[in-house]
């Protein structure tokens, strides 16, 4: 398991990983909670997130370890087509600015912890309820598998080889993340963002001194796609709509996952909010800088396995091992605080949405607290048995399923924070079919995240998510319709 490891990289990485594991485990400390044997305490760190905290806490879950990996291996992979994600995390701030502050004091005046309990509260549906707990909790579990995979990855690039290193940090996370709850990701969030601005910083300084600046990077990229026959540093006529569909797509979807919605419900207050809708986009730069390490790729004249590889091969190439296992250690650690997050979001969703609605109505807030706990272990460990057990691609293929439908619960979530014009009925049939169709979508094109649609000029790529979500819209209101116009007693009838 040692034999090629790198002694210095590897210190350093252990090193780090050591000091984290001691912050998760002190962070049951931190901010002084009464107990963390409530919901509130555990699940949303009391609800007391000021405008720092929520900024490491969103940002830390918003760009996780597979995000380092998996967009300069895209940007590596097929070139301008891999920054899509930087419009969308632009068009994310603004919905982030003028809708969660509305679902946070929802949230707040009525002590609801997930987006399942706002669905309830709104509608007194037990059936969308549980449509939007059960697709939050089956979105989450390959997001969380994502972050394992970014952390085998940083792992192996060290040279330590075989699975006990994966499992044992595993391990370690599951153990502080049970015992500490929100406060661990939070706390060990600062550590996480400052090792990975230090990492980003020195690559666009020193990365483009070695490499013969970045003219030189841009004209190697541009001459590796050409020599490929497809991709390349600007996009094609032809792509210009697939990447707006899922930019805008992936910006609607990014706010409605559990985990994203816990660090908003953990914040103080609306102004906590919306000051951080203005902050986060710094972590643009920063994904945009990183995205940039794929072109960089290219210009080293890297021979890989793997696209994702291309990061750690481009820290073990160009930097000294020490460093190489700092940037190691900050990918690694990038996976902890997500996953964390991730497992806890899911965890709070299965507590209060299913175990507390359809098991034991009448469990206590300490007994709540308790079931989340177990539960998030159990999400992690199905997490880490699908990393173990089955392709990595089907974590892959499940995550870009994941994507479409946790956007099928927007209109449920949404909607009713601003009209009183839909039924419960409505959203339900609208989800179900925006969920099944989105799915078929996906699959009859082999698991790829985009359809092709003829409008009579030739076929138009579109992502399938805001396809299944238009599908999601318009049945709701067909079916909101049909059922204002049915005779009020009939409708009686109907739901005795």
């Amino acid at each position: 398991m040692l034999a090629n490891v790198d002694s210095a990289a590897f210190a350093v990485f252990l090193a780090l990983f050591i000091l984290v594991t001691g912050m998760g485990f002190v962070a049951a400390r931190w901010r002084k909670p009464e107990t963390l044997a409530h919901l509130d305490e555990w699940g949303l760190g009391g609800r007391k997130f000021g405008t720092w905290i929520t900024w490491f806490l969103v940002g830390g879950d918003f760009y996780t370890a597979y995000t380092v990996i998996a967009v300069p291996a895209l940007v590596y992979a097929v070139g301008a087509y891999g920054f899509f994600a930087l419009p969308y995390t632009i068009i994310v701030y603004p919905f982030v600015f003028a809708v969660m502050p509305v679902l946070w004091k929802v949230a707040k005046e009525r002590g609801y912890v997930t987006a399942g309990d706002v669905v309830r509260g709104a509608y007194g549906s037990r059936g969308l309820e549980l449509a939007v707990a059960a697709t939050g909790v089956l979105a989450t579990m390959p997001y969380i598998a994502l972050q394992l995979i970014g952390m085998e990855v940083a792992i192996k690039a060290l040279g330590l080889s075989g699975e006990v290193p994966l499992v044992l940090a595993f391990l370690v996370l599951a153990l502080y993340t049970y015992s500490s709850g929100l406060r661990a990701p939070a706390l060990i969030a600062f550590v996480k963002d400052i090792m990975i601005y230090i990492v980003v910083i020195a690559a666009i300084a020193i990365v483009p001194s070695k490499l013969g600046g970045y003219g030189a990077i841009f004209n190697a990229a541009d001459a590796a796609f050409a020599a490929k026959g497809s991709g390349g540093i600007l996009l094609s006529p032809a792509q210009i709509v697939s990447y707006a569909s899922l930019a805008l797509g992936s910006a609607l979807a990014a706010f409605m996952y559990p985990h994203t919605l816990t660090g908003i419900f953990a914040s103080s207050g609306g102004d906590t909010i919306r000051k951080n809708a203005m902050l986060l986009p710094a972590y643009t730069l920063l994904l945009g800088l990183l995205a940039l390490l794929g072109y960089m790729g290219h210009a080293a004249g890297l021979k890989l396995a793997s696209n994702n590889d291309v990061v750690p091969e481009l820290f073990k190439t160009l930097f000294p091992s020490w460093f190489a296992g700092f940037a190691f250690a900050a990918i690694a650690i990038g996976a902890l605080v997500p996953a964390a997050v991730m497992s806890i979001g899911a965890a709070n969703l299965f507590t209060r949405n299913f175990w507390k609605v359809w098991v034991d109505p009448k469990v206590t807030p300490a007994g709540e607290a308790k079931v989340a706990k177990i539960t998030s272990m159990l999400v992690k460990v199905g997490a880490l048995l699908a990393i173990l057990l089955m392709p990595t691609q089907f974590a892959l293929d499940l995550q870009l399923l994941g994507g479409l439908w946790i956007l099928q619960t927007l209109p449920a979530l949404v909607f009713g924070l601003y009209l009183n014009w839909f039924s419960s009925t409505a959203l339900l049939a609208g989800w179900a079919v925006g969920l099944a169709g989105g799915s078929w979508l996906a699959w009859s094109d082999g698991l790829k995240p985009l359809h092709g649609i003829d409008f009579g000029a030739g076929k138009v790529a579109i992502y399938t998510g805001v396809l299944a979500l238009a599908l999601n819209i318009v049945a709701a209101v067909v079916v909101n319709v049909v059922l204002k116009g049915l005779p009020q007693a009939r409708l009686s009838r109907e739901a005795a």
